[in-house]
């Protein structure tokens, strides 16, 4: 039987703790007791692990676990989505779906074509996006769980230095197709696995200032083909194209 797989808020060498509104989940839900066995991720790594203690006290819930032996994990796929900040209810979907595909991180950021309402909001939502990540890690059975960066205007991620390859995606590209910009960057970092970030569009595309800021900031532009997909589909099936080449 396949055990349950917890990540934890806080351990040392021999023991992890999950608390809250997860550990509450544990005890009332799953009927967590001592002798209880589950997978538990603490500082990156997988332990076999036995629950040792449980208390149940709302938000002051917890529960303890005794660390076994460590376990082999697949590490995330080196990719950061920069994603324009677009309709909730896609955006989480795309969250939680980028989540199990093995994503590092998620960079939400404010583009042109943002709707007003929906800018003024992401800041509010980050902590909401950070535990849909938690809990499509958890159902995923990942070694870590991505990070969530605090969403920032276009113009500022783009002006950040960075040492990944980036690349955005372009429906005007009709030359490099995202593909042959990955097989490039891993050629370029030879026996290294090379770190990329993939920046993808709100509804309606990038503006031509923004398309003209991704090009003096040193984006490579590329496509996924000819085909227009929505914002939430391009993000999946980019990282679908990254996994193909990396794993």
């Amino acid at each position: 039987m396949t055990r349950r797989r917890w990540i934890a808020e806080h351990w040392d060498e021999a023991t992890a703790t999950i608390v809250g509104a997860q550990a509450e989940h544990l005890v009332r839900v799953l009927r967590a007791q001592p002798g209880m066995e589950a997978d538990v991720v603490a500082g990156g790594h997988v332990f076999h692990a036995e629950v040792a203690a449980v208390t149940l006290a709302g938000e002051e819930s917890e529960v303890r676990f005794n660390l076994a032996g460590e376990l082999l994990a697949d590490p995330a796929l080196p990719v950061t989505l920069v994603m324009a900040v677009y309709k909730f209810d896609r955006m989480e979907w795309a969250i939680e779906k980028a989540t199990e595909l093995g994503v590092a991180a998620i960079a939400p950021v404010i583009a042109r074509r943002t709707e007003k309402h929906l800018a003024q909001a992401a800041e509010k939502r980050a902590e909401r996006w950070r535990r849909i990540a938690r809990e499509a890690s958890q159902q995923a059975r990942r070694s870590d769980e991505p990070l969530i960066h605090e969403p920032v205007d276009l113009a500022a991620r783009l002006r950040a230095a960075s040492t990944a390859t980036r690349i955005v995606l372009a429906e005007q590209e009709r030359t490099t197709t995202l593909r042959y910009a990955v097989v490039e960057a891993m050629d370029a970092a030879k026996e290294e696995m090379p770190t990329l970030e993939i920046a993808i569009g709100p509804e309606g595309g990038w503006a031509p200032a923004e398309e003209a800021l991704f090009d003096a900031n040193g984006w490579r532009a590329a496509s996924l083909g000819p085909r227009i997909v929505r914002a939430e589909t391009a993000a999946i099936a980019a990282l679908a194209v990254v996994a193909s080449c990396l794993e």
